[in-house]
């Protein structure tokens, strides 16, 4: 991952609505964007859940996803193993880093004969500590959201990375809700998730614009993901609260412009502009041995005479010359 931007990762998700050509122009679309990586998930539909038709298994009764059944959902939205070798050669080809949300050990073992380099661990996997222990053992860079985690649960999972010796470990602050709203984002929880864990942070944004990102930037994350589609129109299970090629590539310059923002710590002032501040001036001629009073000399614009922190310290004392109005006072006028 980058060490001195923001690593920002555009996530395919199943925005490829099961068609490769599909999928790799929408690739091509994310490098022109400005993405830094492609992020696609690992998984056939018995990785996530169980074919049953019961009230755990059953159509979801609200939301977005409303009348589907789990297992039907994940057969639609699951990338076909064998597009990952070429996806992540076309991919790389523009520049881009290509990893993967894996969601069970045979899908690790897969995404390691891909020599993948980063691995991504969803929302909703947290509490999969099994599968955490054996993703962090791989030794590559984890990235962890945290949807829906509680305080415990985070400490859980970056433990877990820790006790097999990975300590590169990335959290992102995410809120669960397809798409969420910008009030639900909380993003003062990201300094707080570096300064409790000692990690790095990031933000994973399911709102619709770029707001949250340029935000979460300004407060420490170093990573940003959004999902990216080439049209909504296309439709598909992600594609509601997915960014178009447009939307994305504004918010990559916005992200940018955070980053450039931020710059570092500093309170130079440029001799130019300290030319610009105020100074203490004679206001009408003075004759040699007259008292500076107020009515004499004053603070104006601009900064060639003294500080006006002396202004009280020259008031009462004796002129040693002639001064004229306009002239900037100095040490050895008095």
């Amino acid at each position: 991952m980058n060490n001195n931007n923001t690593f920002i990762i555009a996530e395919l998700s199943a925005n490829h609505n099961n068609n490769f050509d599909l999928a790799v122009k929408t690739i091509q679309e994310m490098a022109k964007a400005g993405a830094d990586a492609v992020k696609v998930q690992t998984y056939t539909p018995d990785s996530l859940t169980l074919d049953v038709d019961n009230e755990y298994f059953g159509p979801k009764e609200s939301g977005l996803w409303k009348g589907r059944r789990p297992y039907e959902l994940f057969q639609e939205g699951s990338l076909p193993y064998e597009w990952h070798e070429p996806l992540k050669r076309a991919a790389e080809k523009l520049g881009l880093s290509f990893f993967s949300t894996p969601f069970d050990k045979s899908g690790v073992d897969f995404l390691e004969n891909l020599n993948i380099p980063i691995y991504k661990i969803a929302s909703l996997e947290i509490t999969d500590i099994p599968l955490i222990a054996y993703v962090a053992s791989k030794k590559k860079p984890m990235i962890i959201s945290t949807g829906v985690a509680e305080l415990a649960d985070i400490e859980r999972a970056v433990n877990t990375c820790r006790k097999v010796g990975n300590e590169d470990i990335t959290l992102l602050k995410c809120t669960s809700e397809y798409p969420a709203t910008v009030a639900q984002a909380n993003l003062l929880t990201i300094p707080n998730l570096r300064d409790t864990f000692g990690v790095k942070v990031g933000v994973s944004d399911h709102t619709m614009g770029s707001t949250v990102p340029v935000v979460a930037v300004s407060l420490g994350a170093s990573v940003v993901e959004k999902h990216f589609i080439l049209e909504r129109g296309l439709g598909g299970p992600d594609s509601g609260f997915s960014m178009e090629p447009d939307e994305f590539r504004r918010m990559v310059n916005s992200v940018r412009e955070a980053e450039i923002s931020l710059g570092k710590i500093t309170y130079h002032v440029s001799e130019p502009n300290k030319l610009r501040r105020r100074s203490l001036f004679v206001a009408r001629d003075i004759n040699k041995g007259e008292l500076f009073t107020s009515d004499n000399i004053r603070s104006v614009r601009p900064g060639n005479g003294l500080h006006p922190c002396h202004y009280e310290e020259i008031i009462g004392k004796k002129a040693k010359m002639d001064l004229v109005k306009g002239q900037p006072l100095a040490f050895h006028h008095f």
